[in-house]
């Protein structure tokens, strides 16, 4: 099965399903392009069946229906090591008994290549991840971010196209995780290889990724770049597993195209955009981004609404205010605000009014 020339699909997931039962689906009807080049994450909690869809790629798991291609043929019947991909797990899954070189060199070998290009191949896979000067080294004679470089070296040493990494930063810490997201980001499109990415976490997703494809329950609740996720959320559960966010529970009142006016439970009414409502009558749950919320009543547009909260807490963060309100019905509604002389410090008890502006305001399902 080729793919039609109008189609830039590298990977294909074509009708997907996975169980391990034979009664409960892990992956359900996955339909998923990813293109030559892309940077793809696959996001979402534990048992989502982001891992499941990876290990398919990978051929370390059968799929129980659908097709998988790559650049136009199905390699559902291909074995793991003869699909030419490069893998990057958590663990590196380094040979403690071998040098660096000689970890990096063993999927040459398996490949039959000669020597001297075996030893040119494994120079360069080290120097792009900056280790050239440890390949006489052993795995547990390097630090976590050290063995992590090598290991991604050894993805990318026979040059495939598509490289696959599962939490492939999850053992390091905060700040050596942060740095290994820039250059593996940097690396992959200055190679321009595809790669396909998991985690559950969602900052590493959204500083990485080309797309995202955030998965709930074996399906792909939404497939969007990183500010539409964040920005323009397709449902509930995309809008709270994807940053911070704030939600009022309320009632469609009234139902245009482009406005749902939304009474909220402590009686305020909202304007918002109708995202997934369809009816009259129907429960909401309206989502606000945090940073969305105009305590500066002169930001607000002509269809913004006003809501008079008290404030719970008011924290310091450096860069920014955190402060928590308690406003129709809710006690955890919180407003970012950035760190500025006009920004006044505001005391718990205290009464404050603060703006939503309708195309901040997003009517999703209950």
């Amino acid at each position: 099965m080729a793919l039609d020339e109008t189609n830039n699909a590298f990977v294909r997931f074509d009708r997907v399903q996975k169980s391990y039962d034979g009664e409960s689906l892990v992956v359900k009807d996955l339909n998923l392009d990813i293109p030559k080049g892309e940077f793809l994450t696959m996001l979402g909690p534990s048992g989502s069946g982001k891992t499941t869809c990876l290990m398919m790629l990978a051929g370390f798991e059968t799929a129980t229906h659908g097709e998988i291609l790559l650049d136009g043929v199905s390699i559902n019947n291909i074995p793991p090591h003869k699909r030419g991909i490069g893998m990057v797990f958590q663990n590196y899954a380094l040979f403690p008994h071998m040098t660096v070189a000689e970890n990096l060199s063993f999927p040459l070998e398996v490949r039959n290549m000669g020597k001297s290009e075996r030893e040119a191949k494994v120079k360069r896979a080290l120097d792009m991840v900056e280790m050239g000067d440890f390949g006489g080294r052993r795995p547990a004679q390097l630090s976590g971010g050290q063995q992590q470089r090598i290991a991604l070296a050894r993805a990318l040493v026979f040059e495939p196209e598509l490289v696959l990494m599962d939490e492939p930063l999850g053992a390091l810490d905060k700040q050596l995780r942060e740095k290994m997201q820039f250059e593996i980001t940097r690396l992959a499109h200055n190679l321009g290889i595809t790669v396909v990415y998991v985690t559950h976490d969602q900052t590493e997703a959204l500083t990485m990724s080309d797309r995202v494809a955030v998965f709930n329950d074996g399906v792909i609740q939404q497939l969007a770049r990183p500010d539409m996720l964040y920005e323009r959320p397709d449902n509930s559960f995309v809008a709270q597993f994807i940053g911070e966010n704030n939600t009022l529970e309320g009632t469609v009142k009234s139902l245009t195209d482009d406005t749902a006016v939304v009474e909220l439970d402590g009686g305020l009414q909202l304007q918002c955009e109708p995202i997934n409502v369809d009816n009259v009558g129907q429960r909401t749950r309206v989502s606000v981004r945090p940073e969305r919320a105009e305590l500066n009543l002169n930001n607000l547009s002509q269809d913004a609404c006003t809501l008079t909260g008290t404030v719970q807490e008011f924290i310091y963060m450096g860069d920014i205010f955190r402060t928590r309100i308690s406003v129709a019905g809710c006690d955890d509604f919180i407003i970012k605000t950035p760190n500025s002389p006009n920004q006044k410090r505001l005391s718990p008890g205290q009464n404050v009014k603060f703006g939503l502006n309708k195309k901040d305001c997003r009517a999703l399902d209950p």
